[in-house]
Parts: C-alpha cells; structure tokens; sequence
C-alpha cells in the first residue's frame, strides 16, 4: 500500500471537529447508507444489552439503534468531541419534557480513536459503525479492535466506501499535478479478506452504488467541507490551486453533466460478521516457545 494512501488522522479528526456545526446540512448519504443498515437489522435475530456506535457522528444512527433496541445500552464513540456535543444537543432536542423532568440521563459517549478502543475485552454485544471504517489506514487493525471487545456470538455491522467513490472528481483532478486531491478507499474483497484474518465468522459482504446530483462542480466541494470529509491523504497537496488549474477540474467535470446535473458516485460497501465462539487452540508453551502443527498433505487439521 503506499504512502499516499494513508490517511493523517490529526487532519481528520480536526476536519470533523470544524464541521459538526454544518455535518447535518450536508449528510444526505450517511443517512441514506444509516437507513439501509437499519433496515437490514429488521432480518437479523439478535437481542444485544450493550451496542457500540463506532463512529457516531452527530448520532442519527445511535438514535436509530435506540428505537430498534429500546432496552439496549448505545455507546457513541467518535474521534471527534464536537460530533459528540451535537449528538448529546440532537437526543435533548428530542426528548419530551416529562424524559427532561424524569429521566436525565446523558448518552454513553467516547471520544476515541476506532483503532484504539478504550474498552474492555468481550463487552459489548454489537458493533455498528456507518461510513467511518474509510478513515482507517489498515482495516486489519480496527476489525482486530472490533473482534477484542466483541462478546462471544457478538454481531459486527458496517458500511463504508469502495474504491469506485468519487471516480468523478478523482478523474478531474487527474493530470493536475502529482499530489492525491481525493481520498483512496479499499476493496470489499480485501475488507473481507481482513475480517477472516482477526478471526470473525461468516462475513457477508455486499455493495450498493449511490449516486448524488449536484448544479456544480463547487457544490460537491462544499459539501465535502461541510461533512469534515477533506483529503486526508498524506501525499495531499497543501497549497491553493490556481485559477487555471480550477478551471481545467471544472471543464473536466462539466464533461459528465447530463439532464442538467453532475453526477458524484459512491460505492458503498456493506459488511456483517460475527465473533465465533469457538476459542483459539494455545499454540505457545508456559515458557513461551511457539507449538506448530504440520498437516499431512491432502487432509484437515483433525483428520487423516
């Protein structure tokens, strides 16, 4: 993988810091993608106490999991503390004045990184977490994080985007100059590759193609500012562009225009997995030398 794909997670979580006043405007597609989730849920049977919104955002989706899962306990965690200070206003807001009167409990909330988990092992019984696994760099290290905490049978459920995501704006900006100007996502096979690897079971995956309209080429910048979804690419280019450069981005872009509108396509990439109950065979000795097992060729580890 190269170094231009990795994402600068400082850049991240302050772009997420600075939009949470104006995300809600913009998410026209986190709460797309959060409804088709939801939905899904309705055909899974599993009763969870404890849920972990991994990447709440301003909480449309812990709202959600509240009204499947009214008994459940939902954990929001975000990276970002002023996203979790707009979902602590939104579920105010929507409380009645006898909740207000009676019942003043605050959400569970987490600021902290999705690979870096401040939980402990085996505690809570389903992981959801909508378009925020892009912003990892390596999937192996949050779906590792996610198995940890998980219970045992616990449920892991997930989107995020696909390579194929704003292939638009990418082209535009191709020729321009050799930095990154769009954030690079990972496959669904490698994704699904990845779980297998950190030891979940039965992984679904599955993927949907959005596609939004804008007027112009400056409105899906403006809303990519206002969602905090900025190039966080660590190869990105840290000066202005010229008016010349802009203005081959725009002709470039314009190029695909039809009915009127420009098209901004995101491949949204759905995933379920569960924590296999099955434990691990110790492979070390007490005095920590490595066991390993050799198969006879043709055969299963157990058979003959």
């Amino acid at each position: 993988m190269s170094e231009a794909f990795y994402t600068d997670k400082a850049r991240i979580r302050a772009s997420f810091e600075r939009a949470a006043s104006s995300y809600d405007s913009a998410a026209v597609l986190q709460r797309e993608v959060s409804d088709r989730m939801a939905e899904r849920l309705s055909y899974i049977k599993h009763q969870p106490q404890v849920i972990l919104d991994a990447g709440t955002g301003t909480g449309y989706g812990a709202a959600q999991l509240r009204t499947q899962y009214p008994e459940a306990q939902v954990v929001e965690l975000d990276l970002a503390h002023a996203m979790l200070c707009a979902s602590r206003e939104r579920q105010r807001a929507g409380d009645g004045l006898l909740k207000k009167l009676f019942k003043r409990s605050q959400p569970w909330q987490v600021c902290a990184d999705v690979e870096r988990l401040p939980l402990a092992d085996n505690s809570v019984d389903m992981i959801w977490s909508n378009l925020t696994i892009q912003w990892v760099n390596i999937p192996d290290s949050v779906f590792s994080e996610f198995e940890r905490v998980l219970k045992p049978d616990g449920m892991l459920m997930f989107s995020t985007l696909g390579p194929d995501t704003l292939f638009e704006l990418r082209e535009a900006f191709g020729g321009i100059d050799h930095a990154t100007h769009v954030n690079q996502f990972i496959d669904m096979h490698d994704l699904g590759d990845a779980l297998m690897r950190v030891g979940f079971a039965e992984p679904v995956m599955d993927m949907d193609k959005i596609v939004l309209t804008y007027d112009k080429v400056r409105d899906v910048m403006h809303d990519l500012k206002a969602i905090g979804a900025h190039n966080a690419t660590r190869d990105r280019s840290r000066g202005l562009m010229g008016k010349q450069a802009w203005r081959q981005v725009e002709a470039s872009y314009e190029a695909r225009r039809r009915d009127g509108t420009l098209p901004a396509t995101y491949e949204v990439v759905y995933g379920h997995a569960w924590k296999s109950t099955l434990k691990k065979k110790g492979n070390t000795l007490p005095d920590g030398r490595q066991v390993i097992e050799f198969v006879k060729p043709g055969s299963w580890p157990g058979k003959v």
